[in-house]
Formats: structure tokens, C-alpha cells, sequence
């Protein structure tokens, strides 16, 4: 059958009328008339045929989006391969503008026809086509028409419609707006992207969708608008950077590059210099110094080569001449620079650093008045509470410089400023006085030293404790044991007895004196002949301190009073050694007691040093008992006879410990040997053999055998072998009941 619809003419096959039936029936209904194109499609028909279907199906259905999107896809599907100036674009073309009629809000269909439109490069058409897109869609939809539009933008070259299209964009999304300023360098709008880049700054909400954080955005910034000068008119370059070195101190050294870069490539070399020696003048940290610096040292190099290469190609004239000597000159004067400004920079992060002072000041030797200039400006910065170092060296060798130029009126007014000066610690103003008394010896003014060191040890109208750290170190400074022992040794060396005596009396009145000041009193009292003054000294000493350190004192003491009188106040020496030894500690004994030995000996009783002497091995360290033994048993022998030593050799194998022991039993023994006692002599050897493991002491057991050997017989042999296994099990059985405990 043929039927004419629409004008046209369709050819049905005999499987086509139940399809045709069914939309006859139900004219309306999606479903028949995509079960109709599906057998047309199956039955592969001509493109003409099925397209004819989905015209009548739009339209009985003209709004239906199943059918347009089917039917759109179906025409771009056959025509793909075809040239654009076939004429079936056109038609696609006219499919879409018909489609949109009834579905001009669906997004789908508009984002179809405008990919399908820059397939075929119709460009103005195109974005007709996104504008009406924009237009006919709700604005919560419009997300999905800007991505293809901002596509579509940057695939051509036209700068001015891409950033009326992007500055729309923005309006709707305002946080995309680092993709408008790569767009606009891609294109170089570089004044463009320069102003926008300053507006998201400017934007306190703005958060950088690539993590730059405000600081790389800023960064970014400096370097487009340094690199670009010539093309960035539209913002104050300068004042944007200082405002960067404002907020950003960790990147001062780069800001501060960037700054003189666009002076240079702007052609301002005068005020790329002036930034240069601005920038090495004013930052913070050697970081920045260094880097700075290197792009300072390389500008002029860039200089002066660019001036070597412009007098090569013009030719070279007397005015060329100096011009270029006046930029080597200036090269190196920068490079002589470069300690002292560093210098600067340290001192500006810490203008307390008393190391860097000085090391300013070495860097300005041979020049005095920048040496002055120097040293007062340190006086004058440095906070003494704040002070990295030691704040009194600067004044000192302030001092120190004038009086090295043979200035000792200034250097004794720069003394007395010192001195009057807060200081953190005593000891640094005791040595400010020091130095200021060594200064006049040095000059051998000896009565102005005098009179320094009592000023200094004067008593202030404010006093306060050594260590009071709430006081001023001015109310503290009489305290200073290092003031009065210099005061003391000047005293000694030029001033009479009584002042000497006065000034220690006043150190000991003090209670600041040291074991050796005690011991100096002493024996500068001795060498004038003021015996019983010295030994008073000593006494007072004795009460200041307390074991150990008054053991020195105690030892000077007895030995001087010892050599001053012997025998002849015996009783007052037992005195002084009996009140040494209430608290003497074991470790200090033995030396005093053998003292005290040698005092009986030589001038007391014999039985009293050998009660010194017994004394003595109970109050040494127990390390030291054997040595003391020794020599006690040695001094009875010489005064008592080798017989009166048995009795200490029996109380000291059994007071020492195994080791101990175990040697005097072998001393005991060859004495009795020598004395002809065999019996005892073995006697002993069976004594000690039990605190000898055969093993690890066979030093032992070789001396009794060998004894066996030259006095004994088969006998006391065989009893010396059976004693030596006997000990032997016994130091084993010891030793493995302790493993099987540990085992447990």
C-alpha cells in the first residue's frame, strides 16, 4: 500500500501495518512509535523512511524530549564523515532550531547543537547559540552550559569576546577567577591579569581552588608585574611591592629583587641602584642579605658588561672612559662592602649581639673615628638584661682603644661610665673595676690603682646579697671575692702591713673569703713574723667552712703551727688535731693522722703515736686500711721491736676485709719465719688458706708451698694438699649453689 502523509509518499511493507495500526490507534503514545523505528532500523530502511517516522512521531508529539533526542542523534549519526558544506548540516541545523522550539529548556538538547556547531567552526553562530542557551535556561542549570561555552572561548583567537565571556562567567562564579587570569596571560592581557590578580587579592573570602595560598598568589603577582613593565600600566607596581614587604618579612630578600627588576627592565637603572643599596640597608636576615646581595653584585657586573659591549660596537671616547671606571670602582667598593653590611644585617635582628659589635668594630680597624663612632653606638644600643655575650667587654675595650692611642683621661672617663652601668651580673662589673685597676698598673700610676680598687671595694649606701638578682649589681659588687683579691694582692705589693691586714680582715669580716685567701692571710701574716696573727687567720677560717673544703686550711694550719713551735705546745697541737678530727671525713684522714703520728713521734710519747696510729686504721677508707696497717706495724717495729707488732697483726687480719687479710696473713707469716716460729708461721698459712681460692689466688698457695718445702716434712705436705682441696670444694660448692639459686 502507499499513502501520502504530509506531502510525502510512504511505501508500507506487509510487516509494517501492525505498527501502523498500533499508532492509529494510539497516536500519542511514545512507545509505538519507538517500537516503529526499531523494526524500520532492524529492518535496515532507508534513512529517509525512518526519518519520515520520526516526523510524523514529532509531530503527533512535538514534546516529547525521548523522541527529538533520539531523532537529533539519529540525523548527526548520518551525517557523520560528510564534508561541512554538504547541505544535510544545514538541515541537522534546521532540526535543532525546530527541536528548540518546544525544548529550549532542556540543557541536554543545547549543549548538542552547540558542540554540533563548533564541529562545523560557525563561530559567530555558536555563541549566538550559548547566549540563547544562557538566555532560555534557568539559572541553576547554567553550570552546565559554561563549561563547553569557556571551551568553545579559548579554542579561537578572539581575545576580546573570550574576556567578555569570562567577565560574565565570573559574575555567576566568582571563585574561578584565577582561570579568567591564565586565560588572560595565555592571551597577553597581561594588564588585565595584573588588575584581576590585585582584585582576588583585595578579596578577603577569595580561597585559591589550585591551594595557592595569599601569599603565592602575591607572589605571583610581583613577578608579572616585574617582568612585565612595559605591559602592566595599570596598577602602582612600587607602592604594591613595599606593601608586600610589609606583610610578608620571610620573603623580603625576593620582594625586594623583584622591585629593582622592574626598575632595570623599565630602563631606571638609577632607581634599580637606589633599591638595590635601599634593600642591603634594610633587611632582616642573612638569608635575604645574601640573596639581595648576589642580584645587587650581578646587576653591576650586567652594567658594566652591557657598557664593554656598547663601547665595542660605537667606539670608545675619554666621557666612555671614566663612565666605565666609575662602574668598576663602584663594583668594588660593593664588594669591599659586603662583611660590613652583613655585619648591619645581624645587628638588625639583634642589636644586642655583643659578638657582632665587635666583630663591627674589628672591621673598622685602622679608621679611629669610625672605631669611636663604633663602640659608642654599641654602649649606647646594647641592653645589658638583653645582651647576647658579655656586655662589659665593649665598654672594656672601648677603654682598651684609648688607651692603646695613649688617651688615658678618655679611657679612665669611659671606665668611670662603665662602672655605672647596670650590668646583669656582678662578676661583670668586678670585672670592669679589674680592668680599669689594671689599666692604671699597666701605666704604672700604683696609687690611682689603690684608690680604684677601694672605690670599688667601697661599702654602697644600698646593700644587698650576693645573689640578690632583684638588686642593682652596683649594691652588690662589695660581695665580689675577685675585687677584694686583687685589692688584697695590690695591697701586698704596694702598701704597708696594716692595710694589707685590713683588707683581708674585711674579705674574712665579709664572709666571702675563699680556703686560699684564708691560706694567702696566713702566710703573708707568717712572712712578716705575726705568728699567732696567722694562726688566728686560720681559726677563722676553720669557722667559715666546712668539710671538704676546709681541709686545706686544716693542713696549712697544723703543718705551719708544726714547724713554729714542735714539742713545745704539744698539748694545744693534740688540741687542734682532735677538733680536725670530729668531723674529718675518711677520705681526708689519713694524710692528718699521719701528722699527728709524726708530731707524738718526734715530740710526744711513743704510746701515743701508736694510738694515733690505731687511731688511724679504724678512720681511713676502707681502701686505704691495708696501707695504714703497713705502715703502723712498720713504725711499732722501729720503736717497739718486730714482737710487738704480733698483737697488730692480729687485730688487722681480723679487721680488713678477705683481700686485706689475705696479704697481712702472708706478712704475718714470714715474719713469724724469720723470727724462727715455724708452728705459727704455718698456723697463719692454714688461717689465711681459707680465704684464698686456689684458683684465682695462687700467689698464695705457691708461698706455702715453697714454706712447705724449705721447713716442712711428708706430713704437713700431705696436710697442705688436703687443706687446698678442701678449700677448693668449698669455693666450688659456693659457686654452684649460687647458679642453681639463680636458676630458680
Amino acid at each position: 500500500p502507499v499513502f501520502e502523509t504530509g506531502g510525502a509518499t510512504v511505501v508500507l511493507e506487509e510487516s509494517d501495518l501492525p505498527f501502523e495500526e498500533d499508532i492509529l490507534r494510539n497516536p500519542y503514545h511514545v512507545k509505538s512509535w519507538t517500537r516503529y523505528v526499531l523494526h524500520k532500523t532492524n529492518n535496515k530502511a532507508q534513512k529517509q523512511v525512518i526519518n519520515l517516522i520520526y516526523e510524523r512521531a514529532l509531530k503527533e508529539l512535538p514534546g516529547s524530549y525521548k523522541l527529538w533526542y533520539n531523532y537529533l542523534k539519529l540525523r548527526r549519526l548520518q551525517i557523520k564523515g560528510k564534508v561541512i558544506p554538504d547541505p544535510e548540516f544545514e538541515d541537522v541545523n534546521n532540526a535543532f532550531e525546530r527541536s528548540l522550539v518546544f525544548m529550549h529548556k532542556m540543557p541536554r538538547i543545547w549543549l548538542e547543537y552547540a558542540q554540533f556547531l563548533m564541529d562545523q567552526c560557525k563561530v559567530t553562530r555558536t555563541r549566538h547559540t550559548f547566549d540563547r542557551a544562557l538566555r532560555s535556561l534557568a539559572i541553576t542549570q547554567h553550570d552546565r552550559i559554561w563549561p563547553l561555552y569557556l571551551k568553545f572561548v579559548r579554542r579561537h583567537d578572539l581575545p576580546e569576546t573570550g574576556m567578555r565571556v569570562y567577565r560574565r562567567y565570573l559574575k555567576l562564579f566568582p571563585e574561578n577567577a584565577e582561570e579568567f587570569v591564565d586565560y588572560l596571560k595565555k592571551i597577553n592581557r597581561l594588564d588585565e591579569a595584573a588588575l584581576k590578580m590585585a582584585e582576588i587579592l583585595n578579596t578577603e573570602k577569595f580561597t585559591s581552588k589550585h591551594g595557592k595560598s595569599h601569599h603565592q598568589l602575591w607572589m605571583e603577582l610581583c613577578e608579572l608585574m616585574c617582568k612585565n613593565p612595559d605591559q602592566v600600566k595599570g596598577l602602582k607596581v612600587e607602592a604594591i611591592i613595599r606593601c608586600g614587604l610589609e606583610r610578608f618579612h620571610n620573603e623580603a630578600g625576593s620582594l625586594w629583587c623583584a622591585l629593582a627588576e622592574y626598575q632595570t627592565r623599565s630602563g631606571h637603572f638609577e632607581k634599580a641602584r637606589d633599591v638595590y643599596e635601599e634593600a642591603v640597608n634594610t633587611v632582616m636576615t642573612a638569608r635575604d642579605f645574601g640573596q639581595v646581595f648576589d642580584a645587587f653584585a650581578q646587576f653591576e657586573e650586567t652594567m658594566i658588561e652591557g657598557k664593554f659591549e656598547m663601547n665595542a660596537e660605537l667606539g670608545e671616547d675619554d666621557e666612555d672612559q671614566v663612565d666605565l671606571d666609575i662602574r668598576l670602582r663602584r663594583l668594588e667598593e660593593l664588594m669591599d662592602r659586603r662583611p660590613l653590611l652583613l655585619n648591619s644585617v645581624l645587628l638588625r635582628q639583634n642589636p644586642h649581639n655583643v659578638h657582632e659589635w665587635l666583630k663591627r668594630v674589628d672591621l673598622f680597624k685602622g679608621k679611629p673615628r669610625e672605631v669611636i663612632n663604633t663602640f659608642a653606638e654599641a654602649v649606647r644600643t646594647v641592653d645589658p638584661k638583653q645582651a647576647t655575650g658579655k656586655p662589659h667587654i665593649l665598654w672594656v675595650n672601648f677603654a682598651k682603644f684609648y688607651e692603646e692611642n695613649k688617651q688615658l683621661n678618655e679611657a679612665r672617663s669611659i671606665f668611670k661610665l662603665a662602672v655605672a652601668v647596670p650590668l646583669r651580673h656582678v662578676d661583670d662589673l668586678a670585672t670592669v673595676w679589674c680592668e680599669y685597676g689594671e689599666m692604671e698598673l699597666r701605666h704604672e700610676n700604683y696609687d690611682q690603682a689603690r684608690l680604684v680598687m677601694r672605690e670599688s671595694t667601697a661599702m654602697p649606701k644600698e646593700r644587698a646579697a650576693y645573689h640578690d638578682q632583684s638588686a642593682l649589681v652596683q649594691h652588690r659588687v662589695f660581695r665580689s671575692l675577685k675585687l677584694w683579691s686583687m685589692h688584697a694582692d695590690l695591697e701586698e705589693s704596694l702598701g704597708t702591713f696594716h692595710t694589707t691586714k685590713a683588707v683581708y680582715n674585711r674579705i674574712l669580716d665579709l664572709g666571702i673569703a675563699s680556703p686560699q685567701t684564708v691560706i694567702n692571710f696566713g702566710l703573708f701574716l707568717e712572712e712578716n713574723n705575726y705568728f699567732e696573727e696567722a694562726f688566728k687567720a686560720y681559726e677563722r677560717g676553720v669557722a667559715l667552712f666546712k668539710w671538704p673544703n676546709v681541709y686545706d686550711i686544716w693542713n696549712t694550719y697544723l703543718t705551719k703551727f708544726i714547724e713554729r713551735y714542735g714539742g713545745r705546745k704539744l698539748e694545744r697541737a693534740r688540741d687542734l688535731f682532735e677538733q680536725c678530727f670530729e668531723s674529718c671525713p675518711d677520705k681526708f684522714a689519713k694524710n692528718l693522722y699521719l701528722l699527728y703520728a709524726k708530731l707524738e713521734e718526734q715530740h710526744g710519747l711513743a704510746r701515743h703515736a701508736m694510738a694515733v696510729y690505731d687511731r688511724a686504721t679504724k678512720a681511713v677508707l676502707p681502701e686505704e686500711r691495708f696501707e695504714m696497717f703497713c705502715i703502723y706495724i712498720q713504725r711499732a717495729s722501729d720503736i717497739f721491736g718486730v714482737t710487738h707488732t704480733r698483737e697488730i697483726h692480729e687485730n688487722a687480719i681480723e679487721a680488713l676485709p678477705d683481700d686485706g687479710a689475705r696479704k697481712m696473713c702472708l706478712k704475718y707469716a714470714e715474719l713469724e719465719r724469720k723470727l724462727g716460729e715455724i708452728d705459727r708461721s704455718r698456723a697463719l698459712f692454714m688461717h689465711g688458706s681459707q680465704l684464698a681460692d686456689p684458683r684465682a689466688h695462687s700467689s698464695f698457695w705457691k708461698a706455702w708451698q715453697d714454706f712447705e718445702v724449705a721447713h716442712g716434712n711428708e706430713d704437713t705436705y700431705r696436710e697442705l694438699l688436703r687443706i687446698k682441696r678442701s678449700v677448693q670444694a668449698q669455693y666450688n660448692t659456693a659457686v654452684f649453689g649460687g647458679l642453681a639459686k639463680d636458676m630458680d
